[in-house]
């Protein structure tokens, strides 16, 4: 691993000594979402509760910037004006290039449907066969790593040719056995685990954006 992608490691342990144990992990979740995105790939992300939120949170700091400007090529942004000049250019300066990420909670109305007509712990499963392509990773989020719903979609995931990571605490439970990488916290009750989640996924953004649009920066 480059020495500008490990730098984010290296913060995250010395701000979270307990999070070292985890260094591994989070560098094995960062070449498989590397290698996804390489490939035109997207992460699908979906976790219970706070977890949920976090699913949203992650995509929030995918699709958009998180710490480095991210302008549009000038071919696209030549696209926009040959389309309408003024708003074009308008466009071209706000638009943001994104890495494809889909929060699965956010589908009320798809969710709501299939938990009622259907199967309540198979909706994250129903989505992810749909959404999900051979080569994409789907992100799961349990902070026991047993949530049934999460297991349920890992099995498509992986029966679909799509990597799995999973981010849980505790043991890591029956989703770190399943997972291609685990990344397993080490706490385990519920809060205490979703408040280390929050710097592992930070840390896994921050790394692919300085990946994907580091030279940017650079630029800038």
């Amino acid at each position: 691993m480059k020495k500008e992608l490990e730098k984010h490691i290296d913060l995250l342990s010395k701000r979270y000594p307990r999070l070292e144990a985890c260094k591994d992990s989070i560098a094995e979740a960062f070449y498989l979402m590397e290698d996804c995105y390489q490939r035109d790939g997207k992460l699908l992300i979906a976790g219970n509760g706070g977890s949920a939120a976090d699913a949203e949170h992650i995509a929030g700091e995918l699709m958009k910037r998180f710490k480095i400007k991210r302008p549009v090529s000038k071919e696209f942004a030549g696209r926009l004006a040959a389309v309408d000049r003024e708003r074009g250019s308008s466009l071209a300066a706000s638009l943001e290039r994104p890495l494809m990420a889909i929060p699965l909670v956010a589908h009320e109305a798809l969710t709501t449907a299939y938990i009622n007509d259907v199967d309540a712990l198979g909706v994250f499963a129903q989505q992810l066969f749909g959404y999900g392509r051979e080569g994409d990773v789907f992100l799961g989020i349990s902070t026991s790593g047993n949530a049934k719903n999460i297991i349920n979609a890992a099995v498509v995931a992986h029966a679909a040719g799509i990597k799995v990571v999973g981010l849980t605490g505790g043991d890591g439970g029956e989703l770190a056995k399943m997972a291609d990488v685990s990344i397993i916290v080490p706490e385990t009750e519920t809060y205490m685990v979703q408040e280390l989640h929050l710097p592992v996924y930070h840390c896994l953004c921050m790394m692919l954006e300085e990946r994907f649009f580091g030279s940017c920066q650079k630029e800038q």
